[in-house]
């Protein structure tokens, strides 16, 4: 077994351990297709990560999050993964400062839009959002975030 480097063949990067933080961004259009690909990004990500344990519940929360982002504003948005062990929080940034307003139950009990505030209530472990003004470096918006702890 060979065990000096070959010279021009630079040797791959330990993988991160399990309780070292680390962060992913992916930066998505206002497109109806994007919070299919923010999903599927993410459970990617997360199985790679071996927390397959969160999956579940990350995409669904994803997903809302997402979802709200292209059907409620016009310009680009973002979804963020970090990793602070035992805590995973995602957010979503869009170029709307609007808030998300608080769950209240829709007039119409069958309605199909209405609920994704009450399913951040549920679901998530944490959550918040904050508005962020325009500044030199580029535009404004808001961050709607969540976390899921391990084992939780």
């Amino acid at each position: 077994m060979r065990t000096e480097p070959i010279p021009g063949i630079r040797p791959h990067p330990v993988p991160i351990a399990f309780t070292e933080p680390w962060s992913y961004e992916l930066a998505f259009p206002c497109d109806p297709r994007s919070p299919r690909i923010a999903r599927t990004t993410l459970r990617a990500i997360l199985g790679a990560h071996e927390l397959t344990e969160l999956s579940y519940r990350a995409e669904l929360l994803t997903s809302e999050l997402t979802t709200n982002s292209v059907r409620h504003t016009k310009g680009p948005a973002a979804l963020r993964l970090q990793w602070r062990h035992p805590v995973l929080r995602i957010s979503v940034w869009d170029m709307s400062p609007d808030l998300p307003k608080p769950y209240a139950p829709p007039v119409d009990p069958h309605a199909e839009a209405g609920r994704g505030m009450a399913i951040l209530e549920l679901v998530a472990d944490r959550w918040g959002g904050c508005a962020i003004g325009e500044g030199a470096y580029g535009p404004g918006g808001k961050t709607v975030w969540f976390e899921l702890g391990l084992g939780a």
